[in-house]
């Protein structure tokens, strides 16, 4: 019988017992897919990663990443998250960037100690299709007069792809729920069913935005605060200058529908015209130990 030691963090959190839980498990390199997939099930988070060694390789720290559904790319929190367990229980002296080599690419996170915010570049936004809104409106329970008139639903992905659906109001967006009997077939055909809803207005004054996420099509009904999908945000937020600029330094908040208030930040910058994306983050350790295989 083996011990395999993880870390749980709260990542995007203010406090403790906010923000998204994440399971971090070490010396995984001799889990097999299908071991990883169990044990990401028995966490049961919305993702658990697996560091394949304590040594990095090409630059970076080989790391895989599961919902508890499947095997996924790239994701925004288990990112951070993962990040920050090497930088403080892995490294005798903590380095202020620490990439990590996802199956997406290369993702390098920055630690800004003045702001005691960890940072991630995430690859520049790719723009699908714009989906109808009478469909999502069916979709997640809502009226078509509740999505914002000026802007355009649209699939984007900085390494995992979502529906960014602007909605006028936060009531708009509190009161949406994804409806069972329109979700699963009417968004088929779709590069993701994943949606990501956004209003202009906020429950505290130093945020920018409310933001709600549907990832049933990952496997998580409703995630807490996510990553991936925010940096499909910043992207969108910049390239149709919904703050009437590329660039954007903002405060996002998500998670409170759901008992898990989270706080994230989006920035962009335009390098050869190009959208850049960071979202950074907060986290916090709340616990360890080990499980026996």
């Amino acid at each position: 019988m083996t011990d395999l030691p993880f870390y749980i963090v709260d990542v995007f959190a203010e406090q403790k017992f906010s923000g998204n839980q994440l399971a971090v498990f070490t010396n995984a390199e001799n889990l097999s897919k299908d071991e990883m997939q169990q044990i990401a099930n028995e966490m049961h988070y919305s993702e658990t990663t697996f560091i394949q060694s304590d040594l990095r390789e090409n630059g970076g720290y080989d790391v895989r990443i599961f919902t508890p559904a499947e095997e996924v790319p790239f994701a925004g929190h288990p990112t951070l998250g993962t990040a920050f367990v090497i930088r403080e229980m892995l490294q005798d002296e903590p380095a202020d960037e620490i990439i990590l080599n996802l199956k997406v690419g290369q993702i390098p996170v920055q630690y800004d100690e003045a702001e005691n915010v960890l940072w991630m570049h995430q690859q520049s936004p790719a723009f699908g299709e714009t989906v109808d809104n009478n469909t999502l409106a069916k979709v997640l329970d809502v009226s078509p007069n509740d999505f914002h008139p000026e802007f355009p639903s649209q699939i984007v992905s900085t390494g995992l792809p979502f529906i960014i659906a602007p909605l006028k109001s936060m009531d708009a967006v509190k009161k949406a729920r994804l409806d069972f009997a329109h979700y699963p077939n009417m968004l088929d055909g779709l590069e993701t069913k994943a949606i990501l809803l956004f209003a202009p207005e906020t429950e505290h004054p130093e945020n920018d935005l409310h933001v709600r996420v549907f990832a049933e099509y990952y496997g998580v009904l409703e995630d807490p605060a996510t990553g991936s999908a925010n940096g499909c945000l910043a992207g969108y937020l910049a390239h149709h200058q919904f703050f009437q600029t590329k660039v954007i330094d903002i405060a996002v908040e998500q998670g409170y529908e759901i008992g898990r208030p989270s706080q994230l930040f989006l920035r962009t910058t335009i390098q050869d015209d190009e959208i850049q994306v960071l979202v950074g983050g907060q986290v916090i350790a709340v616990a360890s130990g080990t499980i026996e295989l």
